[in-house]
């Protein structure tokens, strides 16, 4: 969503104001943003709207394949490898339908979230160009749409959609904010270098804040950001893997300077405006209100250009990972986490204690 330039202006002048220092900054992260009460609603029914047309693109034998219960324990069986996978992929849909598909990407990330994860499954092309024998099974059309529960307003429901290096996981859950997460992208490569694509660089805002952040620490600084003297290699909170990030690691954006703490908001909005308006204000709200202070980055790797890295931004209700070091430093991994609420778990807790029946259909 395009943001109007005073919108714009306002934006950046509060992150200005939330990120520069004292208890002045802090008090301000802990206020709730000024959001109309009617702006969740109008994503749900967006969402709920396209997911509703994009299924009915689809002929019986589609639909079919394309649908769960809500309850199933498929949509929470997520991956970024290439691997089988139940769901409707591209391929299979026609063309009407495909661009349905697009359309409920559309209504669900902003237009930015939307250009990456198209340049993602762009990059399935040019993997296909570049590798003598792995190339066969490079598809850009080997990307599934699984819709989870009925696409209303009234009850639980969530959709999918999800390839090699891309996995974004949307819950919707009547009167609360969407969830969003987990949220993996990656590129390979990072870096187009040859052919059509060259120069295209899928990630490149979020390794390029992330490095900045770290090559701006002083010497002190360092010795806390730096978790290890080589890359991890991968993310670590890969599917199943969550909990093994239960502490945050790290320098406190409490201890950093006024330009690292606007960084490191660069880096936290760089992620969370992959999605819809409504959902990243609704994220970036939440780390507001848990204390921007309590986040934490880490890095492992050196500092220097064309070497192996890795970033981390931890907190009460976000994690962030990104690695580049398979391929020569020219593969990059990320992923946004929500620690309380992965697959809309919080959420949906809260629902169901309200007395709202379990949705199993």
């Amino acid at each position: 969503m395009t943001r109007s330039p005073d919108t714009a202006s306002r934006t950046d002048l509060g992150r200005r104001r939330l990120l520069h220092g004292g208890a002045a900054a802090a008090a301000a992260w802990a206020l709730p943003m000024t959001v109309s009460a009617q702006a969740p609603d109008a994503a749900r029914r967006a969402m709920a709207a396209a997911a509703t047309a994009f299924l009915a693109a689809l002929p019986a034998a589609g639909q079919h394949r394309a649908t769960f219960a809500f309850g199933d324990t498929e949509r929470v069986n997520w991956h970024y490898i290439p691997r089988g996978r139940e769901g409707l992929p591209f391929k299979d849909m026609s063309a009407a339908a495909r661009a349905a598909a697009h359309e409920l990407m559309k209504a669900s990330l902003s237009a930015v979230g939307f250009e990456k994860a198209m340049n993602v499954i762009r990059l399935e092309g040019v993997l296909r160009e570049l590798e003598m024998f792995g190339g066969l099974r490079r598809d850009p059309d080997n990307y599934y749409v699984s819709v989870f529960g009925a696409p209303v307003t009234s009850a639980p429901w969530g959709w999918r959609l999800e390839g090699h290096h891309l996995s974004l996981n949307f819950t919707v859950v009547p009167g609360k904010p969407i969830a969003a997460t987990p949220a993996f992208m990656g590129a390979n490569p990072a870096e187009v270098r040859t052919g059509a694509a060259k120069g295209l660089r899928a990630l490149g805002r979020e390794e390029d804040l992330g490095v900045a952040l770290a090559r701006s620490m002083d010497e002190t600084q360092r010795r806390r950001m730096v978790i290890a003297a080589r890359s991890l290699g991968d993310i670590v909170s890969g599917p199943g893997r969550t909990e093994r990030l239960a502490t945050p690691a790290g320098i406190p954006a409490a201890d950093l300077g006024a330009p690292q703490r606007e960084l490191l908001g660069r880096l936290v909005e760089e992620y969370a405006r992959n999605m819809r308006t409504e959902v990243a204000d609704a994220e970036l709200r939440r780390v507001r209100e848990a204390g921007i202070e309590r986040l934490h980055f880490a890095w492992a790797g050196p500092l220097e250009p064309g070497q192996a890295h890795y970033y981390r931004v931890h907190g009460p209700t976000l994690l962030i990972e990104l690695d580049n070091t398979q391929n020569d430093v020219n593969h990059i991994h990320s992923v946004w986490h929500d620690p309380r609420n992965g697959f809309g778990a919080d959420l949906l807790r809260a629902h169901y204690e309200r007395g709202h029946p379990h949705r199993h259909a």
